[in-house]
């Protein structure tokens, strides 16, 4: 609708459980968002928003949070999202997050996480080890050259189609297996966060060009 303020009369509406603000030329989301201690459901997605106020922390009965396609950097996120303890979809895509924030392991109940199209070279344990994790997109990120570390390529892959079971559901001869992957998994990782490296885009003139280039198809 080109809204380009976030509109303050609908903070009234305290009982709104699903509010989509997406698709706008939003700036800037205020702390009076805490008002609405119902909402399940926030989409604010391809707008231009750089910064989530600190009292997103107080929205406890939040289940799903879209900000993707917006401009929001690291130092954007709060760290009262880790409050968000019910909270299952978390998407951050085609934004400019450098790193994955560590308060996202500390949601337990996620079970999608979007972090495609940043400028992330490394996936923190904290987040593969959500106990409840089904699906992580990472795609079209700075990840490590893959003549570099096609191991640490493919151990991203596969977390992008991340299923979760219990051990006592294993067969000895799958558990092993489980477990020498994990072991070689935690070893690659251990490398490659010893020897950061500068972030290469190769063929992008800079390193979101592609998402700004695609910013008005979203919308």
């Amino acid at each position: 609708m080109g809204i380009t303020t976030f509109p303050k009369c609908i903070l009234r509406l305290n009982d709104v459980d699903e509010l989509d603000l997406s698709r706008n030329l939003i700036r800037k989301i205020p702390d009076a968002i805490s008002k609405f201690q119902n909402l399940r459901w926030l989409d604010l997605h391809s707008n231009y928003i750089d910064r989530l106020p600190e009292s997103i922390g107080q929205m406890t009965t939040l289940l799903y949070l879209n900000v993707s396609n917006n401009r929001l950097t690291t130092n954007g996120l709060p760290v009262e999202l880790n409050q968000l303890k019910n909270i299952r979809t978390v998407n951050l895509g085609l934004n400019h997050l450098d790193s994955v924030p560590t308060t996202l392991g500390a949601l337990k109940e996620l079970h999608e996480v979007g972090l495609n199209d940043n400028l992330l070279n490394t996936i923190p344990n904290s987040i593969s080890k959500l106990p409840k994790l089904k699906k992580l997109n990472v795609k079209r990120n700075p990840f490590p050259k893959e003549e570099e570390s096609t191991e640490f390529l493919d151990s991203i892959k596969r977390l992008e189609n991340l299923y979760l079971v219990e051990e006592k559901d294993l067969c000895g001869p799958c558990l092993r297996k489980c477990q020498q992957s994990r072991d070689r998994l935690n070893k690659i990782k251990s490398i490659v966060t010893a020897t950061p490296r500068k972030a290469i885009f190769s063929n992008l003139t800079s390193p979101n060009s592609m998402a700004k280039e695609s910013q008005e198809d979203w919308r």
